[in-house]
């Protein structure tokens, strides 16, 4: 009987253990979709602030392009403290430039975040 009541033991371990396997492995996925949504919404903006910038800032556009290029090194290794850093840049520029006139830059955030926004540049 010892021997029968360490087998079940043993296969309702490796059933706990596939289980915890499996509910790890579909929280990895919710997290590696949750960063792909908000690698592509932060593209986006980006795609949008490029834009603005490129026509607003003709005389900074080699600074913007260079951020702008940073900043997709940055997302494509997946360098957090690079992004950190580039972004903050980005930030401090739009704070001592013609941008900083839009007001407060959560306002441009929350309109980043609404996909009805209508952007006319």
């Amino acid at each position: 009987m010892d021997g029968f009541a360490a087998l079940n033991q043993i296969v309702e371990a490796a059933r706990e253990c596939v289980h915890i396997h499996e509910v790890e492995s579909t929280k990895r996925a919710r997290l590696e979709a949750y960063e792909a949504t908000e690698v592509a919404r932060i593209r986006a903006a980006e795609a949008v602030l490029k834009d603005y910038f490129t026509q607003a800032f003709a005389e900074r556009r080699n600074l913007f392009e260079e951020m702008f290029a940073r900043l997709d090194r940055a997302l494509d290794e997946g360098n957090g403290e690079v992004l950190h850093s580039v972004v903050r840049g980005i930030v401090d520029i739009a704070r001592s430039s013609p941008l900083a006139d839009m007001g407060d830059l959560s306002q441009v955030r929350a309109a980043l975040d609404d996909p009805d926004q209508v952007w006319d540049l």
